[in-house]
């Protein structure tokens, strides 16, 4: 599935790019007037290969959710059995994730891809658990090779069948203890930055836990030197299962043709994944917002993304990417719905 995955990539329809800019020049406004939507509308056509392109709509967030054996290390006060208990507030509507998604309309997919606790089955949840959670990165590979490959595919099979579902606008989420550290060195591996300088607080740790965080980081790659021409080595040796489930979910929407808003710094180390598999993946991403987590803006920086929004905001779970949703949807209306100069008789600048 992956190789078939790749192959299915392609990069943006340059043509479709033209029309789009052109028509951006057409409309009853003064031509860049809308900035950074009138770019994101040209990408959207672009990925779309149509102007104007399909509706960025219904929305699907997915929220890929894992527990990472790194935890053992001491990097966050947060015990593990949050990942569970969060998955279950998710599943009952109750975390920041489900108030957003109904602010804007988007459905919720919960996805267990690597929960170390025992959830209950359900249809409002989408249990394709590769392993509970990984291990501790700092004494041994976090998984396998054949486990990440397979964490990657489900994320695509969950990308694939939310489009066969009649979704057009993709979201990720993310749920799991201690997965900034696990961000951290797969931010580290693929920019080439310092430990230092892409490990943030996460879920709000002090000094000491953070030097400590920063350790374990280095410990890690050092003791693996994954080689980010190998993304599912690196996945392997340093990765969440949740990284890996997304880095597929964006590689089944870059396939599909269908944009995928981004979140904070989990969901831009997937991207870095995904983008290594496959560099025209990248044109189907969207950067929803711009993390408080400094690996994230390392991410967008390699990624080549402008996030939409800057709210300091850290949370994870596809918050921050659900608040860019109207965003998104509000550049595309602007190659559907806006009146041309000569339709609208109009008249130009001299």
């Amino acid at each position: 599935m992956l190789a078939d995955t790749l192959a299915r990539i392609a990069g943006p329809d340059d043509a479709a790019a033209r029309a789009a800019r052109a028509r951006q020049d057409r409309l009853t406004k003064p031509p860049g007037s809308l900035g950074v939507l009138e770019d994101l509308s040209v990408r959207l056509a672009a990925l779309a290969g149509a102007c104007p392109p399909p509706a960025p709509a219904p929305v699907a967030v997915a929220v890929f959710a894992a527990d990472h054996g790194v935890h053992a290390q001491g990097v966050t006060p947060w015990p593990q059995e949050v990942t569970t208990q969060m998955v279950a507030n998710m599943r009952a509507g109750g975390a920041v994730v489900n108030a957003f998604a109904r602010q804007v309309g988007a459905h919720v997919r919960t996805v267990d891809v690597g929960v170390a606790g025992t959830l209950a089955p359900g249809d409002d949840l989408t249990a394709v658990k590769v392993r509970p959670g990984t291990a501790d990165m700092t004494a041994g590979p976090a998984m396998t090779r054949a486990e990440a490959q397979t964490a990657v595919e489900a994320g695509i099979r969950i990308a694939t069948g939310l489009v066969a579902d009649g979704y057009r606008l993709l979201v990720t989420g993310d749920m799991g203890i201690a997965n900034t550290t696990a961000s951290a060195a797969l931010v580290a591996v693929f920019t080439g930055a310092d430990p230092a300088e892409v490990t943030g607080r996460g879920t709000g740790i002090d000094d000491a836990t953070l030097a400590h965080k920063v350790d374990v980081v280095r410990r890690a790659l050092a003791r693996h030197t994954p080689d980010p021409a190998d993304p599912l080595g690196v996945l392997s040796a340093v990765g969440g299962l949740e990284h890996a489930a997304l880095a597929g979910y964006v590689l089944g929407a870059a396939a599909a043709r269908v944009p995928v808003v981004l979140d904070g710094v989990i969901a831009g180390s997937a991207a870095l994944v995904a983008a290594a598999l496959a560099p025209d993946a990248v044109a189907a991403c969207v950067a929803g917002h711009r993390s408080a987590e400094p690996g994230h803006a390392a991410a967008l920086r390699a990624l080549d993304l402008r996030p939409l929004i800057d709210l300091d905001l850290r949370l994870g779970e596809g918050t921050g990417a659900l608040l860019a949703v109207p965003l998104v949807q509000a550049a595309a209306r602007t190659l559907t719905e806006v009146a041309t100069f000569d339709s609208a008789a109009v008249s130009e600048r001299g």
